[in-house]
């Protein structure tokens, strides 16, 4: 079963990551590769990737005519997706002590940290009653 593991952070939470210690980033960015790589050597990585900072965020949505209509950047939103990783694991508990891991990706003074990790399960298609 494939799993998305997002980390979700508020503006506040950015701000804060952004006045880190050179040092403290580059322990966090050390700590997330050597989790990716451990992911994809154990077989069970299929993507990951994170995302700009929120205040590049653009809402879309289509015109009547189908053409973009661009609103944004919300600072006011309560959570922004940060990254993520797509697994594909045996049950939803792999998926949970996996998220569990990232959850404590060291934090400023080599503290672990505890940034809540949402795991949801990928679907492949409409649930079975939609079929």
């Amino acid at each position: 079963m494939k799993y998305i593991l997002m980390m979700n952070a508020t503006k506040a939470d950015f701000d804060w990551y952004a006045k880190w210690p050179k040092e403290d980033l580059q322990a966090n960015f050390a700590f997330m590769r050597a989790f990716s790589k451990e992911l994809k050597d154990s077989g069970v990585f299929v993507s990951t990737e994170g995302l700009a900072w929120p205040d590049q965020a653009v809402i879309v949505r289509a015109a009547s005519d189908g053409t973009p209509i661009t609103d944004g950047v919300f600072p006011e939103s309560k959570e922004f997706l940060a990254g993520y990783w797509i697994i594909d694991v045996e049950s939803p508990e792999d998926a949970y002590r996996i998220a569990a891991r990232a959850s404590a990706a060291p934090a400023p003074a080599g503290t672990p940290g505890t940034m809540p990790i949402e795991v949801r399960q990928v679907m492949s298609g409409p649930p079975e009653e939609f079929s």
